[in-house]
């Protein structure tokens, strides 16, 4: 409900599907009003209520997956955006062929050129979404201006090199992966009812080692670690060095972190 087209479009997708006999469905929703009412951003809204229909219309058919149309370069989109915002490592990964148990991403190791001549091929007659040349937003800057100037100026593989970069980062970073998960099971005290992990194991740690543990550790208490920021983490790593009282922090309002008797203790406060 944000643009003209919306109507136009949906028709458009629910007569291709009754011409291949596939189920449709859909929904108008007020996203200008729910990002109002959640005081949230309008893109951020946007996504929620579509992943939330998505969900429900998985359950109402008994689906399994979910496949989301991200392709390559929505990929590299993503790596340039993660770098101008000052990434770490797991930025570099861009967006994963698999989000979850749930979400798939078929078609993101083909490129935009790609799937454009498999159209043409096909005599395929797609609607594009117009606000993909509104370069008011990051991403389209990137899209419509940052990388076709890289693709002109500097490499006209840039798709390519950045692609390569994100598989070896993917690598790395399930290596590291694999040695925090070990790590976390020779420190951790208890589970339950909250988790405790020994203090001077995991001051003995390297720093890279001690985020991961952290961010780790935080999943597995709220499910996700979202509003933690890298200075949460250095101040948390602080808090356990100096291990000075009984000192605590609340990098977000759902956690609570202290040290206390050579132990870091973490309450889930929801």
């Amino acid at each position: 409900m944000l643009r003209e087209e919306a109507k136009e479009e949906e028709q458009f997708v629910k007569t291709f599907c009754q011409n291949l006999g596939i189920k449709f469905f859909s929904e108008s929703i007020d996203v200008k009003q729910i990002a109002h009412n959640r005081k949230i951003g309008l893109e951020e809204a946007g996504r929620n209520v579509r992943y939330e229909f998505f969900d429900e219309i998985a359950q109402k058919t008994g689906a399994n997956k979910i496949a989301i149309a991200h392709h390559l370069n929505d990929k590299i989109e993503t790596i340039i955006m993660n770098l101008l915002r000052g990434t770490g490592i797991s930025g570099l990964k861009g967006i994963e062929p698999i989000k979850s148990e749930k979400y798939i991403r078929p078609l993101i190791e083909c490129k935009k050129t790609e799937i454009i001549s498999y159209c043409e091929q096909n005599n395929l007659h797609p609607r594009i979404d117009k606000t993909n040349f509104d370069n008011a937003y990051t991403r389209n800057k990137i899209r419509n201006i940052v990388i076709p100037y890289i693709e002109k100026e500097f490499n006209p593989n840039i798709i390519d090199t950045l692609d390569r970069l994100s598989n070896l980062v993917s690598e790395e970073d399930k290596y590291l992966a694999k040695q925090v998960e070990m790590i976390y099971k020779q420190i951790r005290i208890q589970e339950k009812p909250h988790i405790i992990l020994d203090l001077k194991k995991f001051n003995n740690q390297e720093t890279v080692i001690k985020s991961r543990l952290l961010l780790y550790t935080i999943t597995k208490v709220l499910g996700d670690c979202q509003g933690i920021a890298k200075i949460h983490i250095e101040d948390i790593i602080k808090l356990c060095e100096n291990n000075i009282g009984n000192k605590y922090l609340t990098p977000n309002q759902n956690i609570k972190i202290f040290v206390k008797s050579g132990q870091i203790h973490f309450i889930d406060q929801r």
